[in-house]
């Protein structure tokens, strides 16, 4: 379970990340990497959000001691 944690928190950390440099300089890694423009989904891309989203569910969860 040490791992799951792990990779979740390093995808959390990548989201917030991303989130930080699309609110301060427009920049949207996810979309440069997958070929999309900034706002632009495809299915790499929502997958990626979906992982991410779901990292940071697992993050919340084992904070509250609930995992």
């Amino acid at each position: 379970m040490d791992a799951v944690i792990l990779v979740a928190t390093i995808l959390a950390i990548v989201g917030a990340v991303n989130w930080g440099l699309a609110g301060l300089f427009g920049l949207d890694l996810v979309a440069a990497v997958t070929g999309s423009k900034f706002g632009e989904t495809n299915t790499i891309s929502k997958v990626i959000y979906g992982l991410v989203g779901l990292s940071g569910l697992v993050v919340l969860g084992e904070l509250a001691g609930l995992i």
